[in-house]
């Protein structure tokens, strides 16, 4: 099965189930004869832009731009482990994958107080406006941490 397609499939099953773990999608694509590595899936789910929201007591993937309706700024306060902030940047530090993920969230969130997002495997450079908006985004981080 091509890549796209096997992208396609992962994005229907999360649309219509809501699984939590990787296992759990690598189960599905193997009961439909798919079989790939945890790398591959992970990789994947990367780049599909998936990622795990908690709702009454439920942890499951959503796509990214899914997270919409949740408030990005308490969205990134239960997935960062510490944010720093230089000038009118924010340093956010999260688990080991998650940074990517997180970016697609703040980038899809459309606040006027962000230019933009640089993400590398666990660190998320957020780039603020200004000085004020970077502080203003900190403060309301760490209030729901």
């Amino acid at each position: 099965m091509r890549k796209n397609d096997r992208h396609q499939l992962v994005k229907t099953m999360i649309k219509e189930e809501k699984l939590g773990t990787q296992k759990e999608i690598q189960d599905r694509l193997e009961a439909q004869g798919i079989y790939v590595t945890q790398t591959t899936l992970s990789r994947d789910l990367r780049e599909i832009g998936l990622t795990k929201v908690k709702k009454k007591g439920l942890t499951y993937y959503v796509l990214a731009h899914e997270t919409e309706e949740i408030d990005f700024i308490e969205f990134l306060a239960k997935h960062v482990e510490s944010v720093a902030r230089a000038e009118f940047s924010l340093v956010l530090r999260t688990g080991l994958g998650e940074a990517t993920v997180l970016a697609n969230v703040v980038d899809n969130s459309f606040d006027s107080r962000i230019l933009g997002t640089v993400a590398g495997a666990n660190t998320l450079l957020v780039v603020c406006r200004d000085q004020a908006a970077a502080q203003e985004i900190e403060e309301q981080i760490q209030e729901v941490m």
